[in-house]
């Protein structure tokens, strides 16, 4: 079995793996020895990758994982992965980019694929079919978009996100809505199309805590998936195993 740890911003998301299978996954705000300990000994784990999106308070984890997990592996740029990377700065690719194109190709093998992981920020990534990810793009998401005209502006109010119909709004409540929601949405068609254009069989894969909020308003053949960090750090677990 392996466990899966992604360390984000506000929780650490574990996933245990019977080879390719997602047996188990949850959330916690704070991962300790003693739930290591156990999930070792519930599913009898013997292999772990961990990666993190963040710096600070890592280190009570990580020795914990060092006596759990001696043989543990966190995630890096530089460790053999199951894609080559064409990034000019690989050293800034974020871990959480890298493992949802590992995630992808797991799913989607041999195929040209655009993944969309819309959260906090939305990211665009491109995986060909050769197996080469050719780099991505970084856009704000919908909470910062609603973040930013309230605090840039003097009279603009900040709104919780409320899905908005029409395309023109009829209030200064409503524009608000219509602009962030239909300006990301058009965004994200404009890369669709655009893509297609150069791939013409390009897969779109979306994921993210907004991924659905999308999905619904594109009327084109697009997959959900909300493991994919999950499934690609499995995944890159399995190929450095497989390296032993």
């Amino acid at each position: 079995m392996n466990l899966i740890i992604d360390q984000g911003n506000t929780q650490i998301k574990i996933g245990v793996f019977d080879k390719w299978q997602l047996v188990y996954s949850d959330s916690y705000n704070i991962l300790d020895k003693n739930t290591l300990l156990s999930l070792r000994h519930k599913y009898n784990i013997s292999r772990c990758i961990f990666s993190s999106v963040i710096k600070e308070n890592t280190n009570r984890l990580l020795t914990a994982l060092k006596d759990i997990f001696p043989g543990y592996i966190s995630l890096s740029h530089n460790m053999p992965l199951p894609f080559v990377i064409n990034y000019k700065t690989p050293e800034t690719l974020g871990k959480d980019r890298i493992a949802v194109v590992a995630g992808a190709q797991s799913l989607h093998p041999g195929k040209d694929i655009l993944i969309i992981d819309a959260g906090t920020a939305v990211t665009y990534e491109l995986l060909t079919g050769n197996g080469i990810y050719q780099g991505g793009n970084i856009s704000p998401g919908l909470q910062i978009r609603y973040k930013a005209l309230h605090n840039f502006t003097s009279q603009l109010p900040l709104l919780n996100i409320d899905e908005q119909n029409n395309i023109i709004g009829r209030s200064t409540n409503e524009a608000i809505h219509s602009g962030v929601q239909y300006g990301l949405l058009f965004e994200i068609k404009g890369y669709i199309r655009q893509l297609k254009k150069r791939y013409p069989e390009i897969v779109v894969l979306f994921t993210g805590g907004d991924a659905d909020f999308f999905v619904k308003k594109l009327k084109k053949r697009i997959f959900v998936h909300p493991n994919l960090v999950l499934i690609g750090l499995n995944r890159i677990l399995e190929y450095n195993d497989k390296l032993k």
